[in-house]
């Protein structure tokens, strides 16, 4: 009956459009007639409805494209016009079929909205009973998979029995039906993955918004800084590397397209500055006291705003809630109404915890934007509240319960989370090159120890080396502890003094502490090479006081883990400093080496640019559109019982990749990749997806927020994503980078 209909020309296709919904709302107002049978009329009627939608929009994409190429072309502006219109008649007609059925459906059904065993309900509305089948009602609203949302089908659950408990869900368009639900829980409270249809409707917005360029000066931004005195060792930083910034910014953006990037406002609080923390960061920040912090922040300030980015900033309590003061003062249970004012959050984890207690209700609708910089990383289990709880897992950092990846680190040492980093700062290579050409490398020793406690018992270690190399040290003088008599102290240095000091040594000694610090790398980049003490055990929570309180069982191989793996000799030596012997042998070869200054390409402005841009591009923890990285990156490992995904991709030299484990997930993907299960079963742990070989059972992850390549178990094999990596820049796959580049 209706085929013809798509043959006729545009104008006959108001009409006919018209009298094709004028039979269909005879059909929904018919289907009301009879009570008994109305569920199944109801679920073939929107059937019809969708396959008729999709057949003519179909059919005018077609006809649109030949008449675009053919010889009507010049025509095309009245007849995009006439779609325009027929698109908001159909808008105006759905809306009314809309509000009409949900009416019809408020009437019939609500005497039995508080009767949850009711059989007789509207298969979408809000008399389902608790055995509501979520997937397929989704289906019906169009949304034809909720993975990757673990809470999405438990809230859906719970507005169907509480969506009338708070006044302001209607205010939100929630009257009853799932469908309402969903787009609640998906735009509002971020539970469940948007509706295809409203993710077509918010990316056309969004290319309608501002976008950023490239920013060539720091100058805007030092003005800025010099404003606030709690941010004056940032300023001074950024300001000593501003040549390197802007040189790198430039080199960039001849080698990627950074076009048509979307604008973003970041809000970025810096919760270790403010008095509420008790750090007292400022007052001991030129005394010697940890910058590690400070450095990945001056950093992080500088990409965007070079990026092109608009920056708030934010030092105070009070200050944050100026700059959220819009969303403050909610009475009830729900967010606050209105557009969001923020596209992504930048913060640490004592300024997340201050930023829940300025939002209260209101944090939900903003946890999908959040950054977490988060030195030593957080692993999934600690990060899940009910799982860190049922385990016993103390710690004052955990139970966020957000994606792992949302968790910034320092060095690339947890793949559940994401891999910041921050910018190795060289004073020497771009100026003074008469300078360095005079600068000549004698056998010296700088030791790699500001405070008393790094020095601790480790003199017989520093005679052995003294043996070798004069040893010197940067000791801050107001400790006033006695140093061995035959170490050279400089005092704390500035860093181009600093750096002077270690374009002229030999070697840069660890003591064992502190873990993962940036000198090593600095030393490293000025041409020493780093005697790196190792750990035997590695040392973690389970044996060292430092890590008691992180929320990670990460194991720590050495004092530091990256260079140890990402770099290595000749640049990187791992020793045992409690072996005299082994210090003996590897300080015998260590003063035969003569090597190039060496830095990783991701600890450069340039690649911490590259990066940043490409996580802020790429990264979607609220829409979820695509999975990134590209499943091209994807490679299939299968694990050894007790081997974690982290320790098989290493083996192949591939890094474990959280992001693919959705894809990893359903019996049919494994199947791709020569896995097939004989049974299969659910459950929710950190070992999962997983492979029983006694009786070839696939075991399935129902949480995705426990998806953890730290994981391992005894008896299973667990089914590993590994992926590539660009060489230098660990983070970004070898296909990631391909559509941003320039032909």
């Amino acid at each position: 009956m209706f085929g013809s209909l798509f043959r006729r020309n545009a104008s006959q296709k108001l009409s006919a459009l018209l009298l094709i919904f004028g039979f269909i709302w005879g059909l929904v107002l018919l289907r009301y007639t009879y009570q008994h049978p109305r569920h199944q009329n109801s679920v073939e009627l929107r059937e019809q409805i969708l396959e008729l939608s999709k057949r003519y929009v179909r059919a005018l994409a077609e006809e649109n494209q030949n008449a675009v190429d053919g010889p009507h072309g010049a025509s095309m502006a009245g007849y995009a016009d006439l779609k325009r219109t027929i698109a908001i008649l159909l808008d105006d007609i759905l809306q009314r079929l809309g509000k009409l059925e949900n009416k019809v459906d408020y009437m019939i059904t609500s005497s039995l909205t508080n009767n949850t065993n009711s059989t007789n309900s509207n298969p979408v509305s809000a008399a389902s009973n608790k055995q509501m089948n979520v997937q397929e009602f989704s289906a019906l609203c169009g949304l034809t998979s909720i993975d990757g949302f673990p809470h999405c089908e438990a809230k859906i659950k719970w507005m169907n029995e509480m969506w009338k408990s708070e006044p302001c869900y209607a205010s939100y368009g929630v009257n009853g039906t799932v469908c309402s639900f969903i787009v609640y829980l998906s735009e509002v409270e971020n539970f469940c993955p948007m509706l295809p249809v409203r993710i077509n409707e918010i990316a056309d917005n969004d290319a309608l918004k501002p976008k950023a360029e490239v920013v060539s000066s720091l100058g805007g931004l030092l003005e800025i800084l010099a404003a606030r005195e709690e941010l004056t060792w940032v300023k001074l930083r950024i300001e000593r590397m501003k040549e390197n910034w802007i040189a790198d910014m430039k080199a960039l953006a001849k080698k990627q397209n950074l076009e048509n990037r979307p604008k973003k406002k970041i809000l970025l609080h810096l919760g270790l500055l403010t008095k509420e923390s008790g750090f007292k960061i400022v007052e001991n920040v030129f005394k010697g006291g940890p910058l590690g912090e400070l450095v990945q922040w001056s950093d992080l300030i500088a990409s965007l705003y070079l990026l092109g980015h608009n920056l708030i900033l934010s030092t105070s309590i009070n200050e944050l809630k100026g700059h959220l003061s819009i969303l403050t003062g909610n009475k009830d249970g729900c967010p606050i109404r209105g557009p969001r004012l923020l596209d992504l959050i930048y913060i640490d984890i004592v300024g997340l915890k201050q930023l829940q207690t300025v939002l209260g209700a209101s944090f939900t609708h903003y946890r999908c934007l959040l950054r977490v910089l988060d030195s030593f990383g957080t692993e999934p289990e600690f990060n899940h509240a009910e799982y860190a709880k049922k385990k016993n897992h103390g710690s004052p950092w955990g139970k966020l319960n957000l994606i792992p990846k949302q968790f910034y680190n320092m060095f690339p040492h947890t793949p559940d989370n994401s891999f910041l980093g921050f910018v190795v700062e060289q004073h020497l290579n771009r100026s003074n090159t008469t300078l360095l050409n005079k600068i000549q490398r004698t056998n010296k020793a700088l030791v790699y120890g500001k405070l008393a406690d790094y020095w601790k018992d480790k003199t017989s270690f520093l005679d052995i080396v003294r043996n070798y190399a004069e040893i010197h040290g940067t000791f801050h003088n107001e400790h006033n502890v006695l140093l061995p008599n035959f170490v050279i102290n400089h005092g704390i240095l500035s860093g181009y003094d600093l750096h002077l000091l270690l374009r002229g040594t030999k070697v840069f000694v660890g003591l064992g502490f502190p873990y993962e610090g940036p000198a090593p790398l600095e030393a490293i980049a000025n041409g020493c090479i780093f005697l790196n003490p190792n750990f035997n055990p590695p040392k973690s929570r389970k044996n060292t006081n430092f890590f008691q309180g992180k929320p990670t069982f990460r194991e720590l191989s050495s004092q530091h883990p990256y260079a140890e793996v990402y770099i290595g000799k000749p640049h990187v030596w791992t020793v045992d400093i409690d072996n005299p012997s082994d210090v003996k042998e590897a300080m015998n070869q260590i003063m035969e080496l003569k090597v190039d200054p060496y830095l990783p390409y991701e600890f450069t402005s340039e690649g911490m640019l590259e990066r940043l841009n490409v996580f802020i591009e790429k990264q979607d923890f609220c829409r979820q559109r695509e999975i990134w990285p590209p499943l091209t990156a994807l490679t299939v490992k299968m694990a050894k019982p007790f081997q974690s995904c982290v320790e098989v991709c290493q083996r192949e030299q591939l890094i474990c990749e959280p992001s693919f484990f959705y894809h990893l997930n359903k019996e049919v993907e494994l199947q791709r990749y020569g896995i097939f299960c004989n049974s299969s079963k659910t459950e929710s742990d950190l070992y999962l997806p997983a492979f029983n070989p006694q009786n070839q059972m696939c075991l399935f992850q129902s949480d995705y927020l426990l998806f953890s390549c730290a994981g391992s178990h005894e008896h299973y094999n667990r089914i590993c994503p590994c992926r590539d990596y660009i060489k230098g820049q660990v983070a970004i796959c070898q296909d990631c980078l391909k559509r941003e580049a320039h032909n």
